[in-house]
């Protein structure tokens, strides 16, 4: 195993002292520097990348990660289900700042992805802190129960709007999530880069509530321990 790690070590380590980086941007990358806030009106030149260059592929994580919540949902739903076992309340304290921390959680995850396309941040990062939510509310209450149907709902339907976005672009504008659907706005200002702002506000919503749905399945399967 050492002379296994030390090969490793040194691979690595010639692979860095060799790297080169690139002095100057390729054509792509150039031509994404040149265009993107002017062809987009995103002040947050990523963002804008993400969503609308790299459309397709932001659509198949959504998908890897719909698909990761809904074999965990399957594979725990086929467990035996035993008797719960009775569990100590939590304490008044943790109760007590739970609620009042669950709603702030909520108010910064949406926050994160409505001003995705200005600053640092998106649908991805805003859906986890809404996530960071449910599973607050799950550490303060073990059994409480979940609304599995209004989760499944919000998940379907911001996937259902995000892709019928998508499909908007391609017949209103230049392609697949084309974010010139809707008028670009003031550069800079909330209001701005048509449609991206409705984009990542779906994604978060989709994001959060998928991972809110492994959460809260997990959480049944502890119970049922």
């Amino acid at each position: 195993m050492i002379v296994l790690l030390l090969g490793l070590g040194g691979v690595f380590a010639n692979l860095l002292m060799g790297y080169v980086p690139d002095a100057d941007l390729n054509r792509s990358g150039a031509y994404y520097a040149q265009h993107t806030a002017a062809e987009t009106g995103s002040a947050n030149v990523v963002t804008a990348i993400i969503v609308t260059y790299r459309g397709l592929d932001t659509l198949g994580e959504v998908t890897v990660l719909f698909l990761t919540a809904a074999i965990l949902g399957l594979a725990l739903a086929l467990e035996s289900r035993p008797q719960a076992a009775p569990r100590p309340p939590s304490g008044e304290l943790l109760t007590t700042g739970s609620r009042l921390l669950a709603p702030l959680i909520v108010l910064f995850g949406v926050y994160v992805f409505l001003n995705g396309h200005l600053t640092p941040g998106g649908g991805f990062q805003g859906g986890a802190i809404l996530a960071s939510a449910t599973l607050l509310l799950l550490l303060t209450d073990p059994l409480k129960k979940f609304g599995h149907g209004l989760i499944s709902r919000v998940e379907s339907g911001s996937g259902f709007f995000y892709v019928s976005i998508g499909v908007l672009g391609m017949v209103l504008a230049g392609g697949f999530l084309d974010n010139r659907i809707l008028p670009l706005g003031t550069f800079g200002s909330l209001l701005s880069a048509g449609a991206i702002p409705l984009i990542y506000s779906l994604i978060g919503l989709k994001v959060g509530a998928e991972f809110s749905s492994m959460l809260a399945n997990l959480a049944d399967t502890e119970e049922r321990k």
